[in-house]
Order: C-alpha cells, then sequence, then structure tokens
C-alpha cells in the first residue's frame, strides 16, 4: 500500500495519515495478463490504482475495439462516469501485463466522505486531474498532426512502444497501425 499512499501525497497533497487513511479502504488484488478489471455494459463498481502493470481502456463500437487510454503503473482506471454515477461501464479494461492493483468497491469510495474530514478538497482535485487529462487528450486531436501526438507519446512514455502490441498505441493515437508505422520509421535514425 506504501506505492498509493505515496500517489496520494504527491498528487493530492494528502498529509501521510490522511493517505494512510485511504489507503486502508483498498484491497490488494493481482490480475493476470489477459483477464479483465471492467468489461463494457457492466455495471461499473469499482475504482483502481496500478501498482505495476499495464492496462488497456478500450471501448467496442461496431465490433472494431478502439482504445482510449494505456494506464500502467501510478494509475488509477476506472469507467470514472460510470463509478460515480453507478451505472454501466462505457469501455472495457484489459490488462496487458501481470497487474498487482489497489482496488476500492464504489460503497467504501462513497464511505471516504465520513471518514476523512478534507474528502471533499481531494476528490475533487481527484476528478478535476481526470477532467484535465481528458481535456489534453482532446486537445491534442484538435491541435496536433499524427506524428506530433506520436512524438508527444513517445517522448513521455518510450517504454510503452517495446511493451505492448503497437495496434493500440495507434489506435488510442487516432491513427492506423500502418500511420503508425510510417511515423515510426521517418523518425528512426
Amino acid at each position: 500500500m506504501k506505492i498509493l499512499d505515496a500517489h496520494l501525497i504527491n498528487l493530492f497533497g494528502c498529509n501521510p495519515a490522511t493517505a494512510q487513511s485511504i489507503a486502508e479502504k483498498f484491497t490488494q488484488a493481482n490480475i493476470a495478463k489477459g483477464e479483465y478489471f471492467q468489461r463494457q455494459g457492466a455495471w461499473c463498481d469499482k475504482l483502481g490504482f496500478i501498482a505495476s502493470g499495464i492496462f488497456r481502456e478500450y471501448i467496442t463500437i461496431d465490433g472494431k475495439d478502439i482504445t482510449k487510454w494505456i494506464g500502467i503503473s501510478g494509475y488509477f482506471i476506472t469507467d470514472i462516469s460510470a463509478f460515480m454515477f453507478g451505472t454501466q461501464a462505457r469501455s472495457s479494461l484489459q490488462a496487458l501485463t501481470d497487474c498487482n492493483m489497489m482496488i476500492i468497491n464504489r460503497n467504501d469510495y462513497l464511505t471516504l466522505n465520513q471518514l476523512i474530514p478534507e474528502w471533499d478538497v481531494i476528490e475533487k482535485k481527484f476528478l478535476v486531474r481526470c477532467f484535465a487529462t481528458m481535456e489534453d487528450r482532446v486537445v491534442s486531436f484538435i491541435a496536433l498532426t499524427a506524428e506530433e501526438r506520436y512524438q508527444a507519446l513517445f517522448n513521455a512514455q518510450p517504454d510503452l512502444f517495446n511493451q505492448i502490441p503497437l495496434q493500440y498505441l495507434a489506435s488510442m493515437l487516432g491513427m492506423t497501425s500502418e500511420t503508425l508505422s510510417r511515423i515510426r520509421r521517418k523518425l528512426t535514425p
């Protein structure tokens, strides 16, 4: 749980005692490569913190899987609106590697405001961080070329390019696998 405590302190400004109180509501779980944390259409009743491993968040539309996000160690994962509103998930979360996680169920999450006096401020920071990440993605699709999106992801997380199938990265970047391969060849010396 110490990795979760550290992230709560660093990301949301929790003091160590508060971080520990929050982390104690989480349980540890191992999810094997290929297994699902959540499936599209199922009720979303948990929030996960990736201690180690990689997840792919994707949505299936007209029989085609579209990768929305790749979650790595230090990321929280869930379908945030479905989790917050207690509805069915719009996306699936599948382990691309063996993963170690910390998980809190929705009922325990909803009790945090009774346990932690400053929970409203912490939760607001969490939700704003989620929104800002989504906003950054939208802006990148509007303002950046495919090559610039590729370069930004490569600069931020170069290891992903050797750890997961490239078609998932291409989908997440809004391009075909062929376009990603062409960009890679162009940018690789």
